[in-house]
């Protein structure tokens, strides 16, 4: 199997990597192998441009007006 080596990383990377490891019961190299495959081999999350960009554009914009009602809403969440 390849191996990687990364060089001339700051101390607190470093730390980081070594503290996250030991949360998630790790070696430091067996964690940096979890990273990178979680951010490479991941599907990419959609940015929120890209998920407005694809909402359908169905109706007419009347469809979609606001209604200005002035009464009060009470216990909204309730």
């Amino acid at each position: 199997m390849p191996s990687l080596v990364v060089r001339n990383l700051d101390e607190s990377i470093i730390n980081a990597l070594k503290a996250r490891a030991v949360a998630h019961h790790r070696s430091t190299e067996a964690e940096h192998r979890a990273i990178l495959a979680e951010f490479l081999l991941s599907p990419q999350r959609k940015t929120f441009a890209e998920a407005l960009a694809n909402i359908p554009s169905v109706g007419i914009d009347s469809d979609f007006q606001r209604v200005n009602d002035n009464t009060m809403a009470t216990n909204v969440f309730d």
